[in-house]
């Protein structure tokens, strides 16, 4: 690997890891750069996913005023994110390159259709229960799918969590992305364990990444702690709406 690879991995870290604290959707500018660089697409994710996972966990304590209390629940949440993140990190290793790419992009799409209406739907929730406490049952089970997928490849996977947290705490997200920055390492940790005992890496395009990423995750949970709201809800809608673009375009076509 030459230094000019070696500096675009890791300017893909630093923009990678803002954009991930921020809005999520850092695998759109991380991922090609890791086959740009010359890796095979399972390797190229793999290597990716252990690049950029610790910018979760860094966005997360930056806006340490919103993280939430270690409880039960949490526990339980994180819990079915570690177990999902290690199935869908062995559904990855089984499956062949041509296969593991083919559904990334409608599910990109609906999560960021959930993600752009969560208000709408918690308003109808709302009104469909009466008052009475979110099943945390359907939320866990949605979680186990979402953490599933990230495993498995990661794209979107914030969008995916944001959108679904939102539906619970659609008025604070400073609060849902600190859970979704905690909830995503979880995820991360479990498939970058499963990835780095199956011999998948490749270490100097990774360690190059990484440390770009390290930085740009400190620097997105500023962001997210100074800038408004709104502002950043539509730039997580925008960042699910270009990524299921690209992906359609790139595997679909």
């Amino acid at each position: 690997m030459d230094w000019g690879v070696a500096i675009l991995l890791a300017l893909a870290g630093v923009a990678g890891g803002i954009i991930n604290a921020v809005a999520g959707g850092a695998t759109l500018v991380t991922f090609p750069v890791m086959l740009a660089a010359g890796l095979p697409p399972v390797v190229a994710n793999a290597s990716n996913a252990v690049a950029i996972s610790p910018g979760h966990l860094i966005a997360a304590f930056a806006d340490r005023a919103k993280l939430p209390p270690l409880d039960r629940h949490l526990a339980t949440a994180l819990g079915v994110a570690l177990a999902g993140g290690v199935l869908g990190a062995l559904l990855l290793r089984a499956l062949p390159d041509r296969l593991f790419v083919l559904p990334v992009p409608a599910l990109i799409g609906f999560a960021t259709l959930l993600f752009a209406f969560a208000p709408h739907i918690q308003a109808w929730t709302e009104r469909r229960r009466g008052g009475a406490a979110p099943s945390r049952t359907a939320g866990l089970g949605v979680l186990a799918g979402a953490s599933v997928y990230g495993g498995f490849f990661g794209a979107g996977l914030g969008v995916i969590l944001t959108a679904v947290l939102s539906i619970a705490e659609p008025n604070d997200i400073r609060k849902v992305k600190v859970l979704k920055n905690l909830l995503a390492a979880a995820v991360s940790l479990a498939a970058i364990v499963t990835f780095i005992s199956q011999g998948m890496v490749r270490w100097p395009e990774t360690l190059a990444m990484l440390a770009g990423a390290l930085f740009g995750g400190y620097a997105g949970g500023v962001l997210v702690r100074i800038l408004p709201g709104r502002l950043v809800q539509r730039s997580v809608i925008l960042a699910g709406a270009v990524m299921t673009v690209v992906y359609a375009w790139r595997y679909w076509f």
